[in-house]
Order: C-alpha cells, then structure tokens, then sequence
C-alpha cells in the first residue's frame, strides 16, 4: 500500500512515519505540511491511504476530503475527538486521536489493509439462479459500522429497520444489532429479492424468519413488525396469503 501523511505539524509527521515504518507492507511516498499542496499530490498521483489531520491552516481535513472527487482511503489523526462523528460520516477507515497509542494505530492499521485486499481482490464467482430468477452470487454482505466494514451471512439477518439516516440490522446469532449509516435503497440491492421483502416504509423481513401472519403484523423470533397500507397488497400476494 502506498501511503501519504498530511500533518501541519512535522513532529505529528514523524510520529506516523515511525508506526508505519514499524508494521510494514506499506509505503510513505509523500509527506505534506500543507493541505492545499496535498490536494495537488493526490489529484496527481495513486495513493492507496491517506493519514490526515483536521486542524490545519487554509484548509481543515474534513474539507481536503470534501474536495478529492475520488479520495483514497484515509485515516484521520487529530488532537480533536469531537470530530468523529464527521469522520464517520465521511466514510473514514479510522479515526486516531493524538497522541495516538501505537497499539491503536496497529488496529487502525489493520482495518485499512482489511478494506484495501477487499476493494483490490478480484472474485470470480458461478452466479445462483434460485426459482425466483434471482441472481445471488455470495451468501454474505460487508455493512460499514462504526470504523469497521462488519461481514454478515445473509441467513442470520431477521429484519432490518430504518431509523432517519441509519439502518439497523437485527440479527439471529447475536442480540445486539449492527447500526450501519445507510439507506434502505443500498441495503436492498446488496440483498437477494428472493429471500427479502420490504413490508413497512422502516422495515425489511427476511422471509425464511417469519414465524406467522397476524392481521397487520408480522411475527419474526418474538417481534411483531407492522406490515405498512401501501405495501400489505404486494406482501400478502408474495407470502401467498
């Protein structure tokens, strides 16, 4: 992996050059004290990662990402942790705060890695045609979670319920649900409509887990999901009811 540093400050610099230097398999080509030239070397050349601070003179980090069109992946490092919630908005891999411990920095480290073998792995895969004539081509989805890509089996997910700009995803292996920042529209199309149904503007069923029908609910594991006016017409008919 090919990695730039941006700091305004050269001993924050040195302090990532020496972490990176320590875990190999990744390499520093640049290293830049101002943002406004660290727009010109990304719009230049291929980098794989980017380690950026937030506060810095001209141009804060939050805004170098917003200018990127096609920003690689990035790491913010700051002394503020009262931005995370911009850094995960921004689909940050991680979010270090300074003064960044280096076992922390190992597992920023690797969650990068993780997603860039993901993104970088070329899959050839013998398309499932099911009866339905759906095509399904794995039995899994990655979900973004906090700072992690989570990868969960299609089987286990019992219903997913929308709440404004976050889904959540309730699963049958685990009582806690994953809360991913997403919408139903991107959710659906990495799901198969053969074994999916949206019954409710805030929520998806997976069939295989409906228990029973019960006037307008449905009963998956003991919760009962309301089943929306709009789409008790097309539920019913493909439950068969």
């Amino acid at each position: 992996m090919k990695c730039v540093i941006i700091d305004d400050e050269p001993l924050a610099i040195d302090v990532v050059e020496s972490y990176v230097q320590q875990v190999g398999g990744i390499e520093i080509v640049a290293k830049c004290t101002n943002p406004l030239e660290a727009i010109i070397l990304l719009n230049k050349h291929q980098v794989d990662l980017v380690f950026l601070d937030i506060e810095m003179p001209n141009l804060t980090g939050i805004d170098l990402v917003k200018t990127i069109d096609n920003m690689p992946q990035f790491i913010f490092t700051t002394a503020y942790p009262e931005y995370a919630l911009d850094g995960f908005n921004l689909n940050a891999t991680d979010y270090l705060v300074k003064p960044i411990p280096f076992h922390r920095f190992l597992k920023a480290i690797s969650r990068a890695k993780e997603k860039y073998e993901l993104e970088n792995k070329v899959v050839v895969n013998t398309p499932i045609i099911d009866n339905s004539g759906i095509t399904n081509v794995d039995n899994f989805i990655f979900v973004k979670s906090e700072y992690e890509n989570i990868k969960i089996n299609i089987d286990t997910i019992v219903y997913i319920q929308g709440l404004k700009d976050y889904i959540k995803i309730y699963l049958s292996d685990t009582p806690k649900p994953v809360l991913t920042l997403s919408s139903f529209k991107d959710i659906l199309e990495k799901l198969p409509a053969s074994k999916f149904i949206r019954v409710h503007k805030s929520y998806i069923v997976n069939i295989q887990h409906i228990k029973a029908i019960q006037k307008a609910k449905i009963l998956v594991q003991d919760i009962r999901i309301p089943v929306g006016e709009t789409y008790k017409e097309t539920v019913m008919k493909r439950l068969g009811v």
